[in-house]
């Protein structure tokens, strides 16, 4: 019986966790700063960013139907992101060797992060924690060369969400 009233606290308390998640950073807010590692171990920073549009991605789980459409969405239109002066970063809690694989197999040219830890995509609001099943929201967010939230989207579909960036991006730097 004591087992049973654990476990079932376990659950109230992971299922409890959503409720006192972090709220995203808004449009004008300094992007909140990050150190994480790539696929071979390279630690990047938000400020390696610096002077560029960055389209910072977080998402559940690599290979998996929805992140792959939208990857792939972002790999296609990568070369019109590139003419913006922009970068494609995503991140979830996956690690190195499953974002290599995954990149390798969809042949996705923009860096993918390990936040193993989940505080990155806490400190934006994006992550989903139920104690035992922790994973990254599918948000992104458009960040401006200075480091600010220029736009933040936290209701992504995935077959049409690098379009809409995209089409935001134009509006958002054109002189």
């Amino acid at each position: 019986m004591a087992a049973l009233r654990l476990l079932l606290a376990i659950v109230l308390l992971g299922l409890a966790g959503p409720v006192f998640a972090v709220a995203p950073p808004g449009p004008g807010t300094p992007a909140p700063d990050f150190a994480l590692p790539d696929a071979s171990g390279k630690q990047h920073r938000l400020a390696d960013w610096r002077g560029r549009w960055l389209v910072l991605y977080f998402y559940p789980r690599d290979d998996t139907p929805g992140c792959t459409t939208e990857a792939r969405h972002f790999r296609d239109s990568q070369d019109r992101f590139a003419a913006l002066k922009a970068v494609v970063v995503g991140i979830s809690l996956d690690d190195g060797a499953s974002h290599r694989a995954f990149a390798d197999k969809h042949k996705l040219p923009f860096t993918l992060l390990s936040d193993g830890g989940g505080e990155v995509a806490k400190r934006y609001g994006a992550l989903s924690d139920f104690g035992v099943i922790r994973f990254a929201k599918r948000y992104t967010f458009l960040i401006d060369p200075d480091g600010r939230v220029a736009k933040a989207y936290l209701k992504v579909e995935s077959d049409i969400h690098a379009a809409e960036v995209l089409a935001d991006l134009k509006a958002l730097a054109a002189p």
